[in-house]
């Protein structure tokens, strides 16, 4: 059974503060699961003096890549141990202005060619060594949830009890742009899943699954590796 499937038992096995301790305790293992997938079309390599732009595509308004998650993924990268170079998002396209705001960002490669035909464009880019782009696709979203929590407040004081728990899934697909060759090095692929749950006895406890940081992590990591060890 599943953790979902689980946490729906727990919920229908009473309201007892011990059977809710009981589903903590045996929730308490819950983690995250990940998988990566990566397809390379090119060897890669970066140069010490060259940089790296991580965006979040903006053409679905419904899901939108969160910038949250674009800041993290260039974050990790711009602290790992290989110390690339990585131009914020929000710094890049005020650089840009307005070659890259929502309405005008190139979508393939195609169109990125045909944009650093722009002398403006070109001259800023190679001012920035810009070498890849990373283009992010995707969102993180609940997908399945159960269970409830009821606070009350009283004269004597107040309370909350129930159990309530809900799973979340992460998937985002990268696509690495060589600027150097105006021509895709590779997808990476991550997917991640894992399920939250907030047992209140008296007082509300989440255990909070980090889906998206771990989608994050795994996604910083597989770039690191697939833009530094291609060969």
């Amino acid at each position: 059974m599943n953790s979902l499937g689980w946490a729906r038992l727990c919920c229908r096995s009473g309201r007892s503060a011990w059977s809710m301790i009981a589903c903590a305790i045996l929730l308490g293992g819950c983690r995250t699961t990940t998988m990566v997938d990566e397809y390379r079309v090119a060897a890669t390599n970066i140069a010490t003096q060259e940089s790296i732009v991580v965006l979040g595509r903006r053409h679905d308004m419904d899901k939108d890549t969160e910038h949250d998650f674009i800041q993290c993924v260039g974050r990790s990268l711009g602290t790992s141990t290989s110390q690339l170079n990585v131009i914020p998002e929000a710094d890049f396209v005020d650089a840009l202005y307005p070659w890259f705001e929502v309405s005008t960002a190139p979508m393939d490669v195609a169109n990125l060619g045909s944009l650093v035909q722009n002398p403006a464009v070109a001259a800023k880019f190679e001012e920035l060594h810009i070498r890849y782009f990373v283009w992010i696709d995707g969102f993180t979203e609940t997908t399945d949830s159960a269970g409830s929590v009821t606070c009350v407040v009283g004269p004597g004081g107040g309370g909350c009890l129930g159990f309530k728990t809900w799973d979340d899934e992460a998937n985002y697909e990268a696509s690495i742009w060589d600027l150097k060759d105006i021509s895709v090095a590779g997808k990476i692929n991550t997917e991640t899943e894992g399920t939250s749950f907030v047992p209140a006895v008296i007082i509300p406890i989440p255990l909070l699954a980090r889906v998206k940081a771990t989608a994050c992590n795994a996604m910083a990591d597989q770039l690191l590796s697939f833009i530094t060890g291609g060969s």
